[in-house]
Order: C-alpha cells, then sequence, then structure tokens
C-alpha cells in the first residue's frame, strides 16, 4: 500500500523540530573552504516569511547536487526538518529535495506567495481595465487596438513591476499602475472637457483613455524573467519602455489596418512623451494636451505610491522617516491628523 502523501506545509509557518514538505527559492548558494581546504556550499531557502540556511558539506549527502544541479533563482519542494540555533538562526535538515514541477501548482505552489506583490488580484485588475477599454473608448478602431495589445500582452502585465527600484517594484505593479492612471485619466479629462467646453476640436477622450492604457505598455517587452528575477530584456537596454511601446503600437495598428493615422500618431506621440521632460527620459516635449493628462495622471500616481511605501515600511525612530534614495529626502510622519 503506496505511503499517504506529507501535507504541504509553510516553510515561515512551522517551530522548531517540525518536518514537512514545503516550496522555497534558493535565495544564495555561495562556495565556501574550511580551514582544512575541503570545500562547502552556504545556502539559504526561503519563503515570504522566513528564510533558513543550510550548510552542503563535501561530505554530506547533498555536496555533489548543490554543486552540479541547485541555482540561485529556482524554486524547490523540499523534504525536511525545521530547526532553530541559538547561534546561526533557522536551519534547514534536508531528507530530499527536488526542483518544482507544473504538477506542483495543484499541490498549492505558487511563484507570487514568494515575492512582493501588488495587493490587488490581477485577474480582477486585467479585467476591470479591458472592461474599461470596451466602455470608455467610443473610436471602433481605437478601442480593437487597445484590447488586442491587452490580450497579447496579457501575460506580462499581470507579473511584471512598473520599475525595479523606483515605483510599484512588485509583481502586477504595472497593472496596478496603469488601471489607476487610466481612472484618474477619465476623471480629468472628463472634468477639463467640461471646463473648456468651446475648445476645437474638444479634448479626444478615446486619445485620453487610450494613451493611459497604453503609457507604459512597452513595459511588457522591457522587463524579461521569472517574477523572483525581473532584469531588463536586452531590448529594455538598448531602446527602453517608450519607443518598444511606440513600436508595439505601430506594429500592430499596421496589423489590423483601420485605425486612423492622425489619430494613431497622436496616441504615439502620447507614449513617447508622457515623461514630459528630457531629465526624465522624455525624448520629445508634449505638444498635445492630451499628453499632459496623461503625464501628470502617471506622475502622480508613481509619486504617491513611492510615498506610501516608504510611509508604509520605515521603522526609523522619530518624526520623520530614513532618507528613501528615490524620493531623496525624508518624510515626515510624525502628524497626528
Amino acid at each position: 500500500m503506496a505511503k499517504p502523501k506529507s501535507p504541504v506545509v509553510r516553510l515561515s509557518e512551522m517551530t522548531p523540530g517540525q518536518s514537512g514538505d514545503f516550496f522555497v527559492l534558493l535565495a544564495e548558494r555561495v562556495r565556501g573552504a574550511r580551514k582544512d581546504g575541503k570545500p562547502f556550499y552556504s545556502c539559504r531557502f526561503r519563503d515570504t516569511g522566513r528564510s533558513a540556511a543550510f550548510m552542503a558539506w563535501s561530505d554530506g549527502p547533498w555536496f555533489e547536487t548543490c554543486e552540479k544541479d541547485w541555482r540561485e533563482g529556482q524554486f524547490y519542494k523540499i523534504r525536511g526538518a525545521y530547526d532553530e540555533h541559538k547561534v546561526y538562526g533557522a536551519q534547514i535538515d534536508i531528507g530530499n529535495i527536488r526542483p518544482v514541477t507544473d504538477d506542483d501548482r495543484a499541490g498549492g505552489f505558487d511563484p507570487l506567495e514568494f515575492v512582493d506583490k501588488s495587493r490587488y488580484d490581477p485577474e480582477a485588475m486585467y479585467q476591470e481595465l479591458w472592461s474599461i477599454a470596451e466602455t470608455h473608448i467610443a473610436d471602433m478602431p481605437l478601442r480593437r487596438l487597445a484590447l488586442t495589445i491587452l490580450t497579447r500582452t496579457a501575460k506580462q502585465l499581470k507579473r511584471v513591476p512598473a520599475t525595479t527600484r523606483h515605483f510599484h517594484p512588485f509583481a502586477g505593479g504595472l497593472l496596478e499602475h496603469v488601471l489607476s492612471v487610466t481612472h484618474t485619466c477619465i476623471h480629468l479629462v472628463d472634468k477639463y472637457a467640461a471646463h473648456y467646453g468651446d475648445l476645437e476640436p474638444p479634448l479626444n477622450r478615446d486619445l485620453v483613455v487610450a494613451g493611459a492604457m497604453l503609457h507604459d505598455i512597452g513595459r511588457c517587452v522591457e522587463f524579461e524573467g521569472e517574477v523572483t528575477n525581473v532584469q531588463r530584456s536586452v531590448a529594455g537596454h538598448l531602446l527602453g519602455h517608450l519607443f518598444l511601446g511606440r513600436d508595439l503600437v505601430r506594429d500592430t495598428a499596421r496589423e489590423l489596418g483601420d485605425i486612423n493615422p492622425d489619430l494613431l500618431q497622436l496616441l504615439e506621440h502620447i507614449i513617447v512623451t508622457h515623461l514630459n521632460l528630457p531629465e526624465w527620459g522624455s525624448p520629445k516635449l508634449p505638444l498635445i494636451p492630451e499628453c499632459l493628462i496623461v503625464h501628470h495622471a502617471d506622475d502622480l500616481d508613481a509619486k504617491l505610491e513611492m510615498y506610501m511605501r516608504c510611509l508604509e515600511r520605515d521603522l526609523e525612530p522619530g518624526a520623520f522617516t530614513v532618507r528613501d534614495p528615490a524620493l531623496g529626502r525624508q518624510l515626515y510622519k510624525g502628524r497626528k491628523k
């Protein structure tokens, strides 16, 4: 009779002396040598709540496997025991280990549990963005263009950060940012279209909504890699997300073949210029008011996220946070209201 499978537990929830099966990320694997010259590997496995050390000694059972097969950034399923050493901290003793497979998803493995991620469900955010495109872009060819691009970039859009260091630097961060910017842009374009009702031609609402949804779409090409190790692609290094986004929009529009050329050119202008200033990476200055709306909504959303994350995570004593290197300042956190 086959042995029943051990229940999967979380490393971060294990108590000293507890054994079980658990999924982990190999965060560190460093080769060293003892005083007698014998080699070893100092490894660190982690999940979102805990990291634990494992030493692969040259005369131990896992040294050869560690040297040949284990790779930093890979996920593994371990059958082992957890303990806490008075000096060396959290430790694991490995009884068996193998790389995670696709079948492990049915057993509770989710790579997003090992990285910082958006507070919001990516599927729900994506469906909301899709619905906005369907209901708020009246021009049919422009709507089809936006929906086609959303479909083709869906996988990356749901998983990559908006940036790797500055704003929304977590899995799903790009989608969270784009959705937020799109909502803000809808509010702003409706406000200013009514305020400047005599403008001819009027502010193009469709253009603003499409521009908001696609302003950072090039980041889906700019970034690559697993969610635990997102890096800039070669194209991202060489061209950046502005030109990659413009090319994605231009190529898709050419393929669909029905969007108004003048409208397409204005959409490309928004994508290329939405950073506004050359020192921020913009190759051209915005020359239409629709781009100004997208730019300020984009900048506000990015800055506010950076402020909130700094305030929420700061542990510095006193009335001010530690100096945030991205913001270039300390934030005041001592107010009572």
